[in-house]
């Protein structure tokens, strides 16, 4: 179960408030205490800002296929069901540590050390995972994705149906759907004109919009008038927008990697969107949120 204690980490312009169970980020709050994230209303979905690793999405049968062998592992990994160690904290950062131990050995046979740091500058919250391969002679196939759910509409007085996400670049004509949790290889038409995402409780009646090659590495989410949000993702090549009918919130997910095929049976180190990383290696993956009035 998630620890009762909350770690807090401020500015003079954002605070946010991090359960070290699975290192979530709970609450980002503007300089009123003004929530900007989810309500996580267990009527919908009570997660925050899950961190998924060593997968995203699901797998084909709920299996992970590496060194010729099968493991069960639940959609979006086991990082978001571990106590992670603080390991530094000041009044504006904070660094969470998940070392490989005898239950992730167990479906995840790899020494691998995942460090979660969130630091707060000005009106932006940067987040940095450092994925280390601790392996010394064989690879680490990974992938890793952030999952956070912000407030909607945001706290400043406009209703739902005028929130949007604006793209920073143009997007592919098309985008994949999901089934059962994994990608239908069929391209389904963009929702976006031009550059905008319109906000609306249809656009996600078939699940998650799923981008599987992302132009773009930022995007604001927002009202026309009234504060937005800036999300940056600069390293991660595939996106997911999912939220529920009726739900308080909208998830905005940078991924490096996805959901099984409906097709694909593989091993794990050719699955699409899967970081391989060499004996001792260790690959950063970042996400910035900031407040822009």
């Amino acid at each position: 179960m998630p620890q009762p204690d909350l770690l807090t980490i401020a500015s003079r312009h954002l605070s946010a408030a991090i359960d070290p169970f699975g290192a979530e980020l709970i609450h980002l709050r503007d300089a009123d205490g003004r929530e900007l994230m989810t309500d996580a209303d267990p009527a919908f979905w009570t997660g925050h800002a899950p961190l998924l690793f060593p997968i995203v999405g699901r797998l084909n049968g709920d299996v992970l296929r590496i060194d010729g062998a099968d493991y069960p592992m639940k959609q979006h990994g086991f990082a978001r069901r571990n106590a992670f160690t603080l390991v530094e904290q000041r009044a504006s950062k904070a660094v969470f540590l998940l070392e490989d131990h005898a239950e992730t050995r167990a479906i995840y046979p790899r020494a691998f050390a995942l460090r979660a740091t969130y630091e707060i500058h000005d009106a932006t919250l940067s987040i940095t995972i450092h994925i280390e391969n601790r392996e010394t002679e064989r690879s680490l196939p990974a992938s890793f994705g952030f999952h956070p759910a912000f407030a909607w509409p945001l706290p400043y007085g406009q209703p739902r149906d005028a929130h949007r996400i604006i793209f920073e670049a143009e997007e592919a004509e098309s985008i994949r759907q999901l089934t059962d949790g994994l990608v239908d290889p069929a391209p389904r038409p963009s929702p976006l004109a031009g550059r905008t995402l319109a906000l609306d409780d249809a656009v996600f009646a078939a699940d998650a919009l799923v981008w599987d090659q992302i132009r773009s590495q930022s995007l604001r989410y927002g009202a026309p008038t009234g504060p937005n949000l800036r999300i940056d993702f600069p390293d991660t090549p595939m996106l997911g927008i999912w939220s529920k009918p009726g739900a308080a919130f909208v998830c905005i997910e940078p991924w490096h990697g996805i959901a099984d095929p409906v097709d694909f049976n593989g091993a794990m180190a050719v699955k699409p969107g899967i970081l391989i990383l060499a004996p001792g290696e260790t690959r950063t993956v970042t996400m910035a949120v900031t407040l822009e009035h």
